[in-house]
């Protein structure tokens, strides 16, 4: 009997979840009916879904369409000088206001701006301190020992000699005296007409923007109404023959290439005779990135110099070197080894808008003398300018006291 009554239980389990059921309908049926009482209404009643229809899922996300399928149509058809992100960059960033407040718009940012900046940011005192605090801002900012030492003796002895009323007329003073360090070297690059064409042989260590800048020097020119062509030298670096090729596309520039790994200096020579004979007034010669602590890649400008100079003994023209505004005091040594391998005559100092120091500049003016054509403030073609010393030292100072 025992055995009987245990198989027949379970059986009589299995009804008990059925009586629930109908006392949770029964619940949820007095619960509706309270629900009309209270005034809530049929639709406003929590009604209990039956057993045999569940709820029906909740709708799936429609999948975000592609980013490039959300690009500007008219962006997307420029072609790019070199990676895609580069256009992308381009249309974020304008270019910078023309004229003086384009340069303050841009180098606010640098170690330099902000160091000076903060200085006479409050109303100072004149004395020793704030001379000193300078001269911690310059060196911090790479202006150099030497540039920075002569720099703060001559407002120091000035100082001494009453010429300065109060912190203001300190402030006029130290822009008279950075003034005087770059204004010997703002001088703009002139295309002798004679000279057809114009040979520009660019060179520079790795990553300084050689290319970039030979695109946005190309810009430059075509719009000042001078034909031009490229020589793509620099065929150790992968993609860059395609690279300056977008640039000569963009600009409508001739390119003379040979592919990757092709001696340079071929190049070079194979542009100088396309470029005569067809009487080019600018040609821009690309070249490889290279340290200038290795020696046989830095003889290979001086090699590069001679094949032109078979051609046209007065070629090249100018030898435009690319710096690295964020290098640093580094910029001095490289300088110094390209100078002695191509007799660099002119300079290019890029990226000062980003966060580059600036003081730089003051030490390559200081040492060496060679002039700055011009200065990368930006990514835009615009933003190449032509170096300007009063407009480069007052980006760096503020307007007036407390400014």
């Amino acid at each position: 009997m025992v055995s009987l009554f245990r198989r027949w239980k379970p059986d009589a389990d299995k009804a008990k979840p059925a009586k629930d059921d109908a006392s949770a309908s029964s619940a949820a049926a007095e619960a509706i009916e309270a629900a009309r009482a209270m005034g809530a209404g049929a639709d406003e009643a929590v009604q209990a879904p039956p057993k045999s229809q569940p709820l029906p899922p909740s709708p799936m996300p429609e999948p975000a369409a592609p980013a490039a399928l959300e690009s500007d149509p008219a962006s997307a058809s420029m072609p790019a000088p070199g990676t895609a992100g580069d256009a992308s960059r381009t249309r974020e960033k304008p270019a910078a206001a023309p004229g003086r407040p384009g340069w303050r718009e841009r180098l606010m940012g640098s170690g330099i701006a902000r160091g000076l900046g903060g200085l006479f940011a409050r109303n100072p005192r004149l004395d020793d301190d704030l001379l000193d605090a300078i001269e911690t801002a310059l060196l911090t900012a790479d202006v150099g020992v030497t540039a920075t030492t002569g720099l703060v003796e001559s407002l120091r002895r000035r100082m001494k000699a009453r010429e300065f009323a109060d912190a203001a007329a300190l402030r006029t003073a130290l822009r008279g005296e950075l003034v005087a360090i770059l204004e010997p070297v703002a001088r703009p690059l002139v295309i002798d007409p004679a000279a057809k064409p114009f040979v520009i042989l660019t060179v520079g260590v790795n990553g300084v923007g050689k290319t970039t800048t030979i695109g946005k020097l190309a810009r430059r020119f075509k719009d000042e109404g001078k034909s031009l062509m490229l020589a793509a030298g620099d065929t150790f670096r992968a993609a860059a023959v395609a690279q300056l090729q977008a640039w000569g596309e963009r600009n409508g520039v001739a390119v003379v290439a040979q592919g990757q790994d092709a001696d340079a200096a071929s190049v070079a020579f194979d542009a100088l005779q396309a470029a005569r004979a067809r009487g080019t007034d600018v040609l821009i010669a690309d070249t490889a990135g290279r340290l200038h602590t290795q020696q046989g890649l830095m003889a290979e400008l001086s090699k590069i110099k001679r094949v032109l100079g078979k051609l046209d003994g007065s070629a090249p023209h100018e030898v435009l070197m690319v710096i690295d505004g964020t290098t640093g005091q580094n910029a001095l040594s490289q300088l110094r080894h390209f100078h002695q391998a191509a007799d660099v005559t002119g300079l290019v100092v890029t990226k000062l808008d980003g966060t580059a120091k600036g003081g730089v500049v003051f030490a390559l003016a200081r040492e060496f003398g060679i002039p700055i054509r011009f200065a990368g403030i930006g990514e835009r073609p615009e933003d190449l300018r032509v170096f300007d010393a009063e407009a480069f030292v007052d980006a760096l100072l503020p307007e007036a006291l407390g400014a």
